[in-house]
Order: C-alpha cells, then structure tokens, then sequence
C-alpha cells in the first residue's frame, strides 16, 4: 500500500534544505504507467540503448519486507537521455508489476504505451519510442546516477505524484 502523501507538501517541509538530502527531478517527465502516486526505495541502472540491466532489474524481487509489511521499490534508469531507443516496454512494465516494483523511472524512452497504461506500476520517462533496443548485455547496477542533473543514489526514497517527483535520503512518510 502506497503511503499518502504530497510531493508539494513534501517540498513545503523540506524546501530551505541546503544539505542536498532532499531533492527535486526536473519536470521532464511524462506519465506512462497505471498508478499515478508511488513511492519506495531506489535501485540503480545505467544502461545505454541496451535494456538488459532494467530487464533483470524488474524480472527480480521489486520489493522489500519490513515490519509494516512488504514496501515496492522504484528502479531509477539513467539511460543517458537517449531518445532513440525504448528502454522499457510493455513486457517488461507487466513483469515489474508483476514482481512488485512500485515505479520505474526512466531517463530515457518507453514504448507499447497503451500497454504501460494498463500496468498496475507507476512509470515515468522522458518519451515513447517504437524501436527497441539492441540486447548486449550491457550496463551497471547500484551505483550513484545522475539524472537530469540530479544525484541519485541506491537507498534514496523517491516519491512520485501527479505534480512532479522528489528524492530524500531516507523515507519521509
């Protein structure tokens, strides 16, 4: 279950934050996926129009078990901005819902987006692409990104909404 909150009133408290915990994704990306509000801890990909990483990423166990009970993950992609190839698609948005991520967020493409609507997942992303991407087995996982000039870091919390996403350090709410 998706705690409630507001990512406005996330940056409300936490907006004279100078130590860098907080932070802010760019207003860059659209919304692809079934669930509009969505928070969790990050994992990390950076892949480069190879989708191999974010196809084990989300074919692996999305979420953690905590005291409160189970708690999705977010998997953040750097896919370097690229507009030429989709990082994630419909086969691959149904298996994340499917092993329990909470979101993806590309910095990158999607495609099969009638499909991604329909997933139970919340993703963004820069914009849709047809063309898949060449599978060579490249990419690293769980390391510092940074997105759209934005640190991300494995173990941040990022909380999505209909007015925009944020990082904190650690879980706000």
């Amino acid at each position: 279950m998706t705690p409630s909150f507001a990512t406005c009133d996330l940056c409300d408290a936490h907006k004279n934050d100078v130590s860098g915990a907080f932070r802010v994704l760019p207003p860059v990306f659209r919304d692809f996926g079934g669930v509009r509000q969505f928070c969790g801890p990050v994992v990390t990909v950076k892949c480069f129009e190879d989708n191999s990483s974010v196809k084990a990423a989300v074919e692996s166990v999305g979420y953690q078990e905590t005291p409160a009970g189970r708690v999705g993950k977010v998997l953040v992609v750097d896919g370097g901005g690229s507009l030429r190839r989709a990082l994630l698609g419909g086969n691959l948005g149904a298996a994340a819902a499917r092993n329990g991520w909470a979101g993806v967020v590309i910095d990158g493409c999607v495609r099969d987006v009638s499909e991604l609507a329909a997933v139970g997942l919340g993703i963004r992303a820069l914009a849709s692409m047809p063309l898949p991407t060449e599978k060579r087995g490249e990419g690293q996982s769980d390391l510092a990104l940074q997105i759209q000039g934005v640190w991300v870091r494995p173990g941040d919390w990022l909380y999505a909404d209909e007015d925009g996403m944020v990082l904190a350090a650690g879980r706000l709410v």
